[in-house]
């Protein structure tokens, strides 16, 4: 595991901060979009648009916690829209010393009233009250997969790149992840990625664009083939590029 202090904090697009990942070289958020936009409008905004008002509780899985934005994004979300259900995030995250590093991360101003949650995650993965229970599982996602008996309302399937973390993208993840998902459960996601998408199809799962946001498109996908979304047709997409095919897990050997 690398340590924490092996990033560099980078201000995005919309003012505020994510981080460069030295290990994956990458950045944890869009740089362009912007940290907060990315979170709200790629992943809350439209997950809470399509899933069910009447639920009373939410299992939502976040794939992976990183800087805590999807999760902090969610509480800001709900909160500020006075939303009564009962919010359960499980996140596995292998970089155990990054979390512990989060209580001194320049979040948003918006995140200001969350900074105590911060503070007790980084100091032991788990944060509980009335309505909210946070839970970062220190290890690897897939692992975790293997041996959950949660079953999820939404996914924020926002690992890595495919390119620089292939192992959360490939089509025998989709059906691991598939055989955790509620009926009606809503995965956001900001890859467009052929393979991506056509192992989220061969898993079983129905993909579908995403609402219209002023930051990138990316893949809303579901088991459900009745969400509000234009589906999007991979069965043509392989009849006009016979080469196209999902990343599988032998492809990384």
């Amino acid at each position: 595991m690398k340590p924490a202090t092996d990033y560099k904090i980078v201000k995005t697009g919309d003012g505020t901060f994510t981080a460069r990942s030295a290990q994956f070289d990458e950045c944890y958020h869009s740089t362009k979009d912007g940290a907060l936009n990315e979170s709200l409008k790629k992943h809350v905004e439209p997950a809470f648009s399509l899933i069910d008002p009447s639920k009373k509780e939410l299992v939502i899985l976040d794939i992976c916690f990183g800087l805590g934005y999807n999760t902090l994004a969610t509480l800001h979300y709900v909160q500020s829209r006075n939303i009564s259900k009962k919010i359960h995030i499980v996140s596995p995250e292998f970089d155990e010393a990054l979390v512990r590093s989060l209580h001194a991360f320049p979040y948003p101003e918006e995140f200001e009233k969350y900074l105590p949650i911060i503070g007790k995650i980084s100091e032991c993965g788990y944060y509980e009250e009335e309505n909210i229970e946070i839970e970062v599982i220190f290890g690897d996602a897939r692992d975790f997969l293997e041996t959950t008996t949660f079953v999820f309302d939404i996914v924020y399937q926002d690992a890595f790149s495919p390119k620089k973390n292939p192992s959360l993208w490939t089509k025998e993840y989709f059906s691991n992840l598939a055989s955790h998902l509620a009926p009606d459960a809503i995965i956001t996601t900001y890859s467009s990625a052929t393979p991506v998408r056509m192992g989220m199809v061969e898993s079983g799962l129905y993909v579908y664009t995403p609402p219209s946001t002023k930051v990138r498109s990316g893949t809303i996908a579901s088991p459900s083939s009745k969400l509000p979304l234009p589906s999007i047709d991979m069965a043509l997409k392989k009849v006009r590029n016979p080469s196209a095919k999902p990343l599988y897990d032998d492809d990384l050997k």
